[in-house]
């Protein structure tokens, strides 16, 4: 049985009972999920598709700042993560649309962006980036397939391109200069592109590997950029170990200091493990703790899970720190779905 229909079939054991209430065991469910949890990204998942605009497009901002490449993009992933794809799933409909949207943007040039995205389009390229290469393995449609696939390989040129001396990346392409979290998601889209088969310049995921390590501090965390100086960003130190695993650096120095920084940090917060993007924390963080093992795995996840589901507010969405709330469901929702399994980028 294919993991789409799978899950399909799950949902509708857990879901839909004859009575109409929830009546299964959790057993049902993956290691440390519940029929909490599932209901949760059910119904932010409903939220989503309600805040979908007819083109295919998904709008979240606040204080007039837009990005709806990298808000289809993160919607499109969230689907994707709860077994949906073009073809199959209660939301096919949704994963259709966000792909014309997201193939609709794609420049001669290979930039995903929709316009100006705030004047910050490298987080919309590369979470675009992500979305193409992981869709376009489950895409059955042969001419769509094709049409992916050319967008990837511009994309992938485009990154590689725009790659900075020091071998980061800033929010627009081939300015000179960098920082951590824009290079954080070019290195997972590069690696989504490799692993459905794209040629990704070996020398660009080095590049890539080499700025974070020249971005360490004394305590083992990752500050903003090269040029910021100052103390250690928890996001983006959690981001950064998923990346070096992304890159191949599992067994990687660099890589513990970042992953126990993270571990320690998440003991001394307990359930207040947050930040001023805790949102996007808690992404990166997930995924980080998961790949790292079960050791890190059964104490993170039964509390963050909690922590979330308890935060959901009445609509189905959550707070999306400076982003918007269709970010913030977004996230969550990846998060919260991750022990599906169903995404390379996302497995161990």
């Amino acid at each position: 049985m294919c993991r789409p229909i799978l899950v399909l079939a799950l949902m509708t054991v857990v879901l839909a009972p004859p009575s109409g209430r929830l009546t299964a065991d959790d057993d049902l469910l993956p290691v440390h999920m519940n029929v909490k949890c599932l209901k949760a990204t059910q119904k932010g998942l409903d939220y989503l598709t309600k805040m979908q605009s007819p083109d295919g497009s998904f709008q979240s901002s606040e204080d007039g700042a837009a990005y709806p490449v990298a808000m289809t993009a993160l919607a499109g992933l969230t689907y994707l993560c709860g077994g949906n794809t073009t073809s199959r799933g209660p939301h096919a409909e949704q994963v259709r649309r966000c792909l014309s949207f997201i193939l609709g943007n794609v420049g001669d040039d290979g930039l995903i962006a929709a316009g100006p995205e705030n004047g910050r389009p490298m987080y919309g390229h590369g979470f675009g980036l992500l979305f193409l290469a992981t869709v376009y393995g489950m895409e059955t449609d042969q001419r769509t397939r094709e049409r992916i696939g050319r967008a990837v390989d511009k994309a992938v040129d485009l990154t590689a391109s725009s790659q900075s001396v020091r071998g980061g990346w800033y929010y627009t392409p081939g300015s000179g200069y960098d920082e951590g979290s824009v290079t954080v998601t070019q290195l997972q889209g590069l690696r989504a592109a490799h692993d459905a088969g794209f040629t990704v310049p070996k020398g660009t995921m080095e590049g890539a590997v080499h700025y974070l390590e020249i971005c360490k501090t004394p305590d083992g965390g990752i500050r903003y950029s090269f040029n910021s100086g100052g103390d250690a960003r928890l996001p983006i130190t959690a981001a950064a170990v998923c990346c070096l695993y992304s890159a191949g650096e599992y067994e990687s120095t660099l890589a513990d200091e970042c992953l126990e920084f993270t571990y320690n940090q998440f003991k001394l917060g307990g359930r207040q493990f947050t930040s001023g993007h805790s949102a996007y924390l808690y992404l990166y963080a997930t995924q980080a703790f998961y790949q790292a093992g079960d050791e890190y795995w059964d104490e993170y996840f039964p509390s963050v899970r909690d922590t979330l589901v308890k935060s959901q507010n009445a609509d189905g969405s959550w707070n999306g720190d400076w982003a918007g709330n269709v970010y913030g469901t977004c996230l969550h929702c990846i998060v919260l779905q991750l022990p599906f399994k169903y995404l390379p980028i996302y497995q161990r």
